[in-house]
């Protein structure tokens, strides 16, 4: 009840800075490869005309960049090299910008976990049937306003413990590649918010464990997975640097950490590109 009393509160007072549309600030470093981003000026534009743009049908995240408009647009981390483009749609007038997508080679990762998340049984199978179309809806969300920035703060304190991209082995047996950061802390580490933004879903996952997804705005969307606890609700406000939840090990793991995802137009992209950029090179 108290939590639910929270939620409203914060809905309605900070509604009106999430929905200022005001312009970011600061953009993610471009890195034009599978699980990357590319950043595309649409300088022909009409300032009061927003642009809308799609790639692969999907639509991508155009913000206000001084006296232009400028695409922020997620490249999925299946996406097959060499030439792609998006469509922008300008008015009644749609053109095409095309790019060149680079191949990166990612490092392959083998753990071992308990037989039962690998080789499921038909009840748990059934679980993650009905529970990935939850999940995908959620990561698809794409809401109007702009992010008050595009630079976000590292949730947890940590050391990175699995980058994204790596080629993951269970028990020997090849899955889906990584496409998030994983963050290892002990369980009870408190997670923070990286960017104001809307809880759109929390809840208990077969894979994810305790999970929170959060809509930033515009098709930027975060998720967090493996929590101990969670302490939000669906709907709930969240300033940056707000409480979300705490490491845990719940879901397909092998030690409490966090698993950390950030989307683009409903493409997993690497989290490490919206992190502040070091002043000097490590």
């Amino acid at each position: 009840m108290l939590f639910k009393k929270l939620a409203q509160v914060s809905s309605l007072v900070l509604s009106l800075l999430l929905y200022s549309n005001a312009a970011a600030k600061n953009l993610p470093t471009q890195s034009v490869i599978p699980g990357g981003i590319i950043l595309i000026p649409i300088k022909d534009a009409a300032q009061k005309n927003t642009p809308q743009v799609f790639f692969s049908g999907r639509r991508a995240m155009v913000l206000r960049n001084t006296n232009e408009w400028i695409a922020v647009v997620g490249i999925p981390l299946d996406q097959q090299t060499g030439t792609a483009a998006v469509e922008i749609q300008l008015g009644t007038h749609t053109r095409t910008h095309s790019f060149n997508i680079s191949g990166k080679t990612y490092t392959t990762q083998k753990l071992n976990v308990a037989p039962k998340q690998v080789d499921l049984s038909s009840e748990d199978l059934a679980r993650v049937e009905r529970e990935q179309p939850k999940i995908r809806a959620a990561m698809a969300t794409f809401s109007e306003h702009e992010p008050l920035d595009l630079q976000l703060v590292q949730p947890v304190k940590g050391p990175r413990s699995s980058s994204y991209g790596l080629r993951r082995v269970f028990n020997g047996q090849a899955r889906n590649p990584h496409t998030g950061m994983d963050i290892a802390a002990p369980t009870g580490t408190p997670i923070y918010t990286p960017l104001t933004g809307r809880v759109v879903d929390a809840g208990n996952y077969f894979f994810n464990g305790n999970t929170v997804i959060i809509d930033h705005g515009q098709g930027l969307v975060s998720m967090y997975c493996h929590l101990n606890s969670i302490t939000v609700l669906v709907g709930a406000v969240l300033n940056t640097g707000d409480k979300l939840g705490e490491v845990g090990a719940t879901g397909r793991v092998t030690g409490p950490h966090l698993h950390w995802g950030v989307a683009l137009n409903h493409a997993f992209v690497d989290p490490v590109l919206f992190l502040e950029r070091p002043s000097v090179a490590p």
